[in-house]
């Protein structure tokens, strides 16, 4: 996992790289024109995150928002979290991607990648978009039990 002390965006992306910056830029762009009302932009785990606040997930297992997407920069190529495709969406993210031809790095939910260029922006603009902060707590309550 990433680590940076950071503890703001524009603290972040300053403490990064000329290349890395532009490029985390990129697809924090895409994320911030995509990202349903109500995630909120910012650090947590050393990482750009949009969650969800705790007054409206309640409270958690760690008590740190639900986080729902991270962006960072790693020593040799740079991550993007996409908590909303873990699990029952896994399959069908996988199969809009292999439809763009960009050819896919993945976890569980970590798309690994080292330019903006690699990615397929729209797919991953239309899955962060599909998911409502109401939607997102719901499936996280629903895969713990507390639904």
């Amino acid at each position: 996992m990433p680590r940076s002390s950071a503890s703001s965006v524009p603290e972040y992306l300053e403490s990064l790289s000329d290349a890395q910056r532009d490029e985390v830029s990129l697809v924090r762009d895409v994320l911030l024109a995509r990202m349903p009302a109500g995630f909120e932009e910012g650090m947590q785990w050393g990482m750009i995150t949009w969650s969800v606040p705790l007054s409206v997930s309640g409270k958690t297992y760690n008590g740190q928002p639900l986080g729902y997407v991270s962006l960072a920069a790693q020593k040799n190529y740079l991550s993007l979290y996409l908590m909303g495709v873990y699990g029952a969406r896994e399959d069908a993210f996988r199969s809009a991607y292999a439809g763009s031809g960009k050819k896919l790095d993945m976890g569980k939910s970590c798309v690994r990648f080292r330019r903006a260029s690699d990615l397929a922006l729209d797919v991953i603009g239309d899955e962060v978009a599909g998911t409502s902060v109401e939607e997102f707590v719901e499936r996280h309550r629903s895969a713990r039990g507390s639904g």
